[in-house]
């Protein structure tokens, strides 16, 4: 399919769901520079990173619920063309939370399918994933001939409420509108590989802080493990491309649109090992890439321990003082077993071919999170943190505490290395005395070379001495 770059844009009016995320945002600003009539963000969310772009873009942002059938008729009302990429529970805790799962991904859909029928929206592009078809089981060059998978054995509701959703939209492909005028809904599927790129928000982010942490004790699964990865701006051309084989009215190609009710596999097409391709990001920022690898039989026994453990703080998942889980049985078998799939049926289809490769996306990557890690505060592992805290709070115990539950043998134990009670507390004084001066130090310095966090150097410094004042000091020298 060659059509100019802004066939079925130009003069027309689109609505994004989910438009104020990494990808969505995307997607509307390259709406707008194709000459796109209106561009409508619609999302749960009121503001995010990309808000300020998009509004110096002149994107319409609409603030609603995807699960709020009145919200959805309202944002949708005089569209031309929907994109709906707003999902829930793709990873972290949010997994867990089942019934918000299949309320956003399964009713929420059902409600953008009424709304393009009652008003007549001809094209409605759904942001789909591989989970469809892909349930733990290895896949080498799979194509959309594959099954779905069982619906009872999704080992993650998202996965489920994903499948679900995307039979009922391509169902829905060629429903007549509710005001029967001989017109139809057409529908498509864009099954997207692990989306990548600067501003990512949901699996690089999570990945660089365990990496900042020292929290990447492992690999999972064989190195020959391979998965499929796509570059945010590959994935919004698929997008546009799958918009345009949606038309039914380009001159010599009029009646069913070549990609009505079809599913669509895109990925860069560079399937490699996940820890592999996260080599060179963590690298760059100077985090470790863990050397010991746990078969996957072993971290699915981990991630159901962690999945247990999180459903019992089920009432507290959303919750900002609850971590992520390390590790949860679907994301096991997301970069433990081998899944990557052909994107030929959308080259031949809709003219798909990834413009930015995995080396140019990756730069793309790293520098955007050189400039995040240099703008931000950085610090060391969290055994650098226990070290330092546990070990000043004992020595402080042993010093000045009287006896009362294990201060005796805390005590006793420092007694063996130190003389005397005397020692114990010169040797306090002078390591507080050493923190503070480290902490003086590594806020002039700061002042210097990265003045927005000053203070927060000085009191990470104060707290942990030399650890965080060696990542200073590095940083003056670059």
């Amino acid at each position: 399919m060659h059509l100019s770059e802004k066939e079925g844009i130009e003069k027309n009016s689109f609505v994004v769901t989910g438009g104020v995320g990494f990808v969505g945002s995307a997607l509307c600003i390259e709406l707008v520079r194709r000459g796109a009539r209106i561009v409508k963000s619609f999302d749960v969310r009121t503001h995010s990173p990309f808000s300020p772009q998009l509004l110096q873009n002149g994107v319409h942002l609409i603030q609603g619920d995807i699960t709020d059938k009145e919200d959805v008729q309202k944002a949708l009302r005089g569209a031309d063309c929907v994109f709906h990429l707003a999902s829930y529970g793709m990873s972290g805790k949010e997994m867990l939370q089942y019934s918000r799962v299949d309320e956003v991904n399964i009713n929420g859909t059902c409600h953008v399918i009424d709304a393009c029928l009652d008003h007549q929206i001809k094209r409605l592009v759904y942001v789909s994933t591989p989970n469809v078809v892909y349930g733990g089981k290895e896949i080498v060059n799979g194509n959309e001939n594959l099954p779905y998978f069982p619906i009872d054995d999704h080992v993650d509701p998202y996965g489920r409420s994903k499948s679900i959703a995307e039979q009922l939209v391509l169902k829905s492909n060629g429903r007549p509108f509710k005001k029967k005028n001989g017109k139809c809904l057409y529908t498509c599927a864009i099954r997207p590989a692990a989306i990548y790129g600067p501003g990512e928000e949901r699996h690089l982010p999570r990945i660089v802080n365990l990496a900042k942490l020292g929290l990447l004790p492992f690999k999972i699964g064989s190195p020959n493990v391979k998965s499929d990865w796509v570059y945010v701006d590959n994935l919004v051309l698929a997008l546009l491309l799958a918009s345009m084989g949606l038309l039914d009215d380009i001159p010599g190609r009029e009646g069913r649109p070549i990609a009505a009710g079809q599913p669509y596999f895109i990925s860069d097409g560079s399937p490699m090992n996940s820890f592999e391709f996260l080599r060179p990001l963590l690298k760059h920022l100077d985090y470790d890439l863990p050397k010991t690898s746990l078969a996957v039989s072993h971290a699915l026994l981990l991630g159901k321990i962690f999945w247990a453990f999180y459903s019992f703080l089920y009432p507290w998942l959303n919750c900002r003082w609850l971590p992520q889980p390390l590790i949860l049985p679907a994301e096991v078998y997301k970069v433990g077993v081998t899944h990557y799939f052909s994107f030929l049926k959308a080259k031949e289809e809709l003219g798909y071919v990834p413009m930015v490769s995995y080396k140019e996306g990756m730069a793309a990557t790293i520098s955007y999170w050189q400039e995040r890690k240099r703008r931000n505060l950085d610090g060391p592992t969290i055994w650098a943190w226990l070290f330092c805290v546990i070990g000043m709070s004992s020595l402080f115990a042993a010093a000045y505490l009287p006896d009362y539950g294990p201060i005796p043998f805390i005590r006793a134990v420092h007694l063996f290395f130190f003389p005397s009670l005397l020692a114990l507390k010169l040797m306090f004084v002078l390591a507080a005395a050493a923190h503070l001066g480290e902490g003086i130090y590594a806020w002039n310095l700061a002042k210097r070379i990265d003045p927005a966090n000053a203070r927060g150097w000085f009191w990470q410094t104060f707290a942990l001495g030399f650890f965080p004042l060696r990542l200073l000091l590095k940083r003056a020298k670059k």
